[in-house]
């Protein structure tokens, strides 16, 4: 058995030659965080004011069916001639409020289910975590299509197929804070002096529980554009004339061998934003735990 020492490479093998870019990422920590934000605001730059930077999504032009990306149209055309650059960018306004909608609602959920629990006698928190253990048993995605064959398709019936199923991890979360939180000095001292409990509840206990939801929901907007989109892509999401990307990308798979671009550019519009998000829910994380290491 041969030992490496110091990171050095087995003896055979090439050494490893660290790319500028990782290379860069490594002297400048702030890179990473500064460029996804950067990538972020422009998307919500994009999704707030697509027809400032875009034409109407919905044009049709047969004449220039599967063009490649050419300076008339950036992104290239899909199989009716519409510009693939128009409908990515009409697209992150549904894609965008899917994420964040199903992310608000599975914290609003998530934390009266979590307070309940944390407050409740031990058979309310028995009860309450033994259904968030059964809601998180079931796949993201499986659970979602659950709500949805009982819903029926369509923008708001997928928002909440997302946040039923992410709405157990921040009762989880919160009942663990609530519980570290009600059991403080401070919270003792204003019970001990008389406060209501609905005092010490919304005084003391709810201000110190949501710090750590915003580092939750930042990452689960990821998790939520991710459902969204696939949702969409299985047609059970908000109608094609939405361009949300899940369905660009569902309209694209028929035709890949006529052109890449109608199914690349929504799917890298997916990854970026996903990737971007978590990024700065990791730095969010960071800052919040009070570290500085990448």
């Amino acid at each position: 058995m041969t030992t490496v020492l110091h990171g050095e490479p087995p003896a055979g093998l090439p050494p490893v030659t660290e790319l500028p870019a990782a290379r860069a990422l490594r002297r400048t920590p702030w890179l990473g965080p500064a460029l996804a934000l950067a990538f972020f605001l422009a998307v919500c730059l994009l999704a707030a004011f697509p027809d400032a930077f875009a034409g109407d999504p919905a044009a049709i032009d047969p004449v220039n069916a599967f063009r490649d990306p050419a300076p008339g149209h950036l992104l290239g055309t899909d199989q009716l001639g519409r510009d693939t650059w128009a409908r990515v960018v009409h697209g992150a306004r549904a894609s965008l409020a899917l994420g964040f909608g199903a992310t608000a609602l599975a914290a609003l959920v998530g934390i009266a289910w979590g307070l309940a629990a944390g407050l409740g006698g031990r058979l309310v928190d028995e009860a309450t975590m033994r259904v968030a253990d059964i809601f998180m048993a079931v796949p993201t995605t499986l659970m979602a299509l659950l709500v949805v064959a009982v819903l029926g398709a369509g923008g708001p019936s997928v928002a909440v197929a997302i946040a039923v199923s992410l709405a157990p991890g921040f009762a989880r979360v919160v009942r663990v804070q609530t519980q570290v939180v009600k059991h403080a000095g401070y919270v003792q001292a204003a019970t001990a002096l008389g406060v209501r409990r609905r005092g010490v509840v919304g005084r003391h206990i709810v201000p110190n529980v949501l710090p750590p939801m915003l580092v939750l929901a930042t990452m689960n907007v990821g998790q939520s554009i991710i459902a969204g989109a696939s949702l969409s892509f299985l047609g059970l999401g908000p109608q094609a004339s939405s361009s949300e990307w899940g369905s660009l990308l569902s309209d694209a798979r028929d035709h890949l061998q006529d052109a890449w671009a109608p199914a690349v550019f929504p799917g890298l519009a997916i990854a970026l934003t996903v990737i971007s998000i978590s990024v700065l829910g990791r730095e969010l994380r960071l800052r919040f735990e009070g570290r500085t290491e990448r």
